[in-house]
């Protein structure tokens, strides 16, 4: 199934990699691969010569690689009429076999498998390598938050919980957030792709094609394609599937949150951050923070996109009518719409503008409100009982908004000590474990898990 094409109206752009690792080539050359390794199975358990599945096998290798052999136009064309493309593939990769290696090779093309199984198992091969994409551009995205988090760990700002000023934190902590989150859902999916089985079941499930070679069969096949072997044939039970998708939109998920904070520190009122200088085409005073644009359009398309497929979950009997079938070009848009929101994700971090100015004066607006709580935790740690503390901060507070002054400023008329009019005053004190866990996320990337698609 093809990529989707550019577009002069699509909000993000995908790169060359990912368009190619999705697109109709790669589906067509998957098939192919899932075809050759049929035939050396067969070889393996005895149901064919290896001189055949060296024929075959090389005859798909031309296939693959000279794209005037299938003609996907003419495959797309009469797939209507079986269902799928795996009909007419079959009839034209076949016809190549018999051309180039002879009859008896020819023969061999597709004996035993269902057209599911040739989809499935190539769904499996095109997820496992579009997603290692994904994964490298997940990965690019983190290393911009952990190199930002590092140069940015003694960057004091505000937090923000429920869209309103917390307390302190630093920058480099809440990239370091952003950071160990990518690391998560990239390794996420790996785990979950990686061990995709391949399919091989037969007509109904029973492999009742290959005779008592059945099991060993899907056993060889798997090993060839240098997937996992599935217990059973998993015609009907598409969990695994609905776990990959949802790696991908967790994935999604996570690029859009920290596209979603850096769109809120840009925004005009805050302005803790610049992603970008976009423009508009009424107000030429305005720089929009363009950056986030792509991020956050691709990551709701792969939320869409995966919702798809835990609703075409229930596949009547041993194999469905309709459902599969909506998965093959769902699923190469989710890997597109993921590795696209990735891709931008990593491009703004990485050129992300950061104002320590701005970030110091929003904090020194809060006038020491922020460390009301760093203050009641001081009087409870030095004597001072903590309904007497917190009823005393909170007098200093009401009175910050009444009188204009700040936290430091009432403590004092309220009679508090030097020590504690101090706490008040210093919000790089109260930023608890930040340092550590930026040097966590640092940890976190770089024990990050290798990608081994062998």
């Amino acid at each position: 199934m093809p990529a989707e094409p550019a577009s002069l109206i699509a909000a993000y752009a995908v790169g060359d990699a990912l368009a190619d690792a999705v697109g109709e080539r790669a589906w067509l050359a998957a098939m192919v691969e899932v075809e050759a390794a049929l035939c050396r199975a067969a070889a393996r358990v005895g149901l064919a010569s290896a001189a055949v599945a060296t024929a075959v096998t090389d005859a798909c290798a031309v296939a693959a690689a000279d794209p005037s052999v299938l003609d996907p136009d003419a495959i797309r064309a009469a797939s209507l009429d079986g269902g799928n493309p795996v009909i007419p593939f079959v009839a034209a990769l076949r016809a190549h076999v018999r051309a180039t290696a002879g009859a008896e090779a020819a023969d061999h093309v597709h004996r035993g498998p269902t057209s599911q199984d040739v989809l499935d198992s190539a769904m499996v091969l095109v997820v496992r390598r579009a997603g290692a994409v994904v994964a490298a551009e997940l990965a690019r995205a983190a290393g911009a938050a952990v190199a930002l988090a590092e140069r940015e760990r003694a960057t004091v700002m505000l937090a923000r919980t429920l869209l309103q000023p917390a307390l302190p934190t630093t920058f480099g902590a809440v990239c370091a957030g952003w950071a160990v989150a990518l690391v998560g859902v990239r390794d996420e999916l790996r785990r979950t792709v990686t061990t995709l089985p391949a399919q091989l079941g037969g007509a109904a499930g029973t492999l009742a094609a290959f005779g008592d070679a059945g099991p060993a069969m899907i056993d060889a096949f798997a090993s060839e394609l240098g997937l996992a072997a599935p217990v059973v044939p998993w015609h009907a039970d598409r969990h695994r599937v609905v776990l990959a998708a949802s790696a991908l939109a967790a994935a999604a998920g996570t690029c859009e949150k920290v596209a979603a904070d850096i769109g809120l520190l840009a925004q005009g009122e805050v302005a803790e951050v610049r992603a970008g200088t976009g423009g508009s085409s009424a107000m030429p005073h305005k720089r929009n923070p363009v950056g986030v644009i792509p991020v956050r359009a691709a990551a709701r398309r792969a939320a869409a996109l995966a919702g798809a497929f835990p609703a075409a979950m229930a596949h009547e009997h041993q194999r469905a009518l309709g459902l599969w079938q909506l998965e093959w070009q769902t699923m190469a848009d989710l890997l597109a719409a993921t590795g696209a929101a990735a891709a931008h994700l990593a491009d703004l971090v990485a050129g992300l503008d950061v104002d320590r100015d701005r970030m110091a004066a929003n904090l020194a607006d809060q006038r020491g409100l922020v460390l009301a709580e760093a203050v009641t935790e001081h009087l409870a740690r030095t004597g001072t009982p903590r309904s007497e503390a917190r009823r005393l901060v909170e007098d200093a507070a009401g009175a910050v908004a009444e009188r204009g002054t700040t936290l430091a400023d009432e403590l004092r008329r309220l009679g508090a000590d030097t020590a504690t009019v101090d706490v008040a005053r210093d919000p790089a004190a109260y930023v608890g474990a930040a340092d550590t866990f930026v040097d966590r996320a640092v940890t976190a990337h770089r024990e990050m898990t290798p990608w081994d698609l062998a």
